[in-house]
């Protein structure tokens, strides 16, 4: 399987702004520039994208860990925090809360220490990675 997503960058870096849209079609022609990345202009930055792509990643990877141990969680919600200090991401902190009424604690941490290793997202960033685990059983 391969994905895909396309960018266009126009101008210089300060001055200059972009689109970029990805294969499926469900973002198309969405604008970033430097004033959304570096500062607190309305719209997106690849760094935002990097944290809903690790939060969805995590909360699927975990629902799988979760079911190999027998437990179908009513909700797993995830937030996720990128750091980007000195133009470098130095941590992706994730914040889940599991749902799962009768669930094993001890079960659940495991799958949530499973996930968070075993998420490709996660396998992929090479940074330091948090997790902030609340589990509503």
């Amino acid at each position: 399987m391969k994905r895909s997503a396309n960018a266009v960058w126009n101008g210089s870096l300060k001055d200059g702004n972009g689109t970029f849209s990805v294969q499926s079609g469900a973002i198309q022609d969405l604008k970033f520039s430097f004033k959304t990345r570096f500062e607190d202009a309305p719209g997106t930055n690849p760094e935002e994208l990097i944290a809903a792509a690790h939060a969805s990643c995590f909360s699927m990877a975990l629902g799988a860990q979760l079911g190999e141990r027998g437990i179908t969680p009513d909700t797993i919600e995830t937030s996720c925090v990128i750091t980007f200090e000195n133009l470098t991401l130095t941590k992706s902190t994730l914040t889940t809360t599991v749902k799962a009424p009768g669930a094993d604690r001890a079960k659940v941490d495991e799958a949530a220490a499973a996930a968070k290793a075993g998420c490709p997202i996660s396998k992929v960033l090479q940074l330091e990675i948090e997790l902030d685990l609340n589990v509503e059983v």
